[in-house]
């Protein structure tokens, strides 16, 4: 910028100067207005790499969305396989315990325990008890 301040300066000067000497002031085509103008960007460059800007943000979030739903997919995905797993294992699990259910439940064998084990016997008479 002081750099910028400086050449106007010095050109305000050879401007005086010269309505001092009395010489011409026409203007020269390149002269400093031109080359100021080249060394600034257009303004529709300008505008082309904002919307190459927002552009690559746009893809840059949707790339973000795009990951974190694919990831959230997977996790669900696992969590179902998991508990399907688990859902089978209860199954399986809850057959062997009608089996085994069904198997401690037989007469026979509650019979078979009673007598054997406990000493029962089968009542040889059938008694009946009033209470009035």
């Amino acid at each position: 910028m002081f750099d910028q301040i400086q050449e106007e300066y010095i050109l305000g000067q050879v401007a005086y100067d010269r309505r001092a000497r009395g010489a011409d002031l026409t203007p020269v085509e390149g002269g400093r207005l031109d080359a100021r103008a080249r060394r600034e960007a257009s303004p529709a460059f300008l505008q082309a790499v904002r919307y190459v800007v927002a552009f690559a943000v746009v893809l840059l979030l949707a790339g973000g969305i795009s990951v974190t739903l694919t990831s959230n997919t997977v996790a669900l995905l696992q969590t179902n396989a998991m508990t399907s797993s688990q859902i089978k294992e209860a199954r399986t699990q809850n057959d062997d315990l009608r089996i085994e259910r069904s198997l401690l439940t037989q007469g026979d064998r509650i019979s078979r325990i009673a007598t054997q084990n406990l000493g029962m016997v089968y009542a040889s008479d059938a008694e009946v008890l009033r209470l009035d």
